[in-house]
């Protein structure tokens, strides 16, 4: 028999007692009360430590589930802090790579210009020593001519 029991019979025992006409009073019989009221007094501390295990053990796994709920959120917060990490440094590599493009751009075109002027610096002086070796030829070819004249 539980607490409930137990309960439910000393009111059917209180409700059947003979009651004093005007005074609101009932007449109880103690041989049938109080062994009701001592099943109830060594049921209670077991339906007490029950009753506290189920309100600690309903504290432990709202902690659990509260920790729980922390880890999970912690989680997502370092996974968008990766992620945003990961496209920062994704936007500073395509920085870099197009400084780096850049640069190579206008270096080639220094490159290309400096071995245009180079080349065209070259062409002139052969053009010219051409040209004075042509001059030292047609003299010469000249100088012949005078000679068989």
């Amino acid at each position: 028999m539980d607490i409930l029991d137990l309960l439910q019979d000393l009111r059917k025992k209180i409700n059947e007692g003979s009651s004093i006409p005007f005074a609101g009073k009932v007449i109880l019989n103690k041989n049938e009360i109080l062994p009701i009221i001592d099943n109830i007094e060594t049921l209670l501390p077991e339906e007490l430590k029950k009753a506290n295990w189920i309100i600690n053990e309903r504290q432990r796994i709202l902690i659990e589930a509260q920790r729980e709920g922390e880890n999970i959120i912690k989680e997502a917060e370092d996974r968008i802090k990766k992620m945003v990490d990961e496209s920062e440094i994704s936007r500073r590599a395509y920085e870099k790579a197009d400084e780096i493009v850049s640069n190579a751009k206008k270096h080639a075109r220094e490159i290309r210009l400096g071995a245009n002027e180079y080349a065209e610096e070259v062409l002139r002086n052969l053009y010219t020593y051409l040209e004075k070796t042509m001059n030292t030829v047609k003299k010469g070819m000249d100088e012949l001519r005078g000679v068989k004249d």
